[in-house]
């Protein structure tokens, strides 16, 4: 098995991502490596495309402040320090294998909801990473 010196946590703001923490926390410590965690924000442009005729900055702050407040609270339980901690706007799976690239991780820790079938194969966010990402990538069960 290789060795893992930078953990990336991947996080929605769910409560089942506080199990996907204590996974890659204890995957961190086996390894005494660095554990970084990301959350993603995606713009309500691209969830719902350009169909929507307003102004969503003021949106896009609460949303962003929000997300800053529950990964510095995340982050915090778990002790991961300020320049460990990454929100990134934009598609999900994209901006996380970006940030893993950036920050040269071995690992990248994401929940899954266990689908079964061509639903794990199309359209999850678990799947936009494992595909391309340049990295192990270590899938957790969540929900169900």
């Amino acid at each position: 098995m290789s060795k893992y010196s930078r953990v990336l946590l991947a996080v929605d703001l769910t409560e089942d991502c506080r199990h996907v923490a204590e996974h890659a926390s204890i995957l961190a410590q086996l390894y005494n490596a660095q554990l970084h965690i990301v959350h993603v924000i995606e713009p309500q442009s691209l969830a719902y495309g350009d169909e929507i005729p307003m102004d969503l900055s003021s949106l896009h702050q609460a949303i962003y402040d929000q997300a800053e407040s529950f990964l510095r609270e995340l982050s915090q339980g778990f002790d991961i320090p300020r320049t460990r901690q990454h929100l990134a706007f934009g598609r999900i799976d994209t901006e996380i294998r970006r940030i893993a690239d950036e920050k040269d991780i071995d690992v990248i820790v994401v929940g899954s909801h266990g689908r079964h079938g061509l639903a794990i194969l199309f359209g999850s966010t678990l799947n936009g990473v494992l595909q391309k990402a340049t990295c192990d990538v270590l899938a957790v069960r969540v929900g169900d």
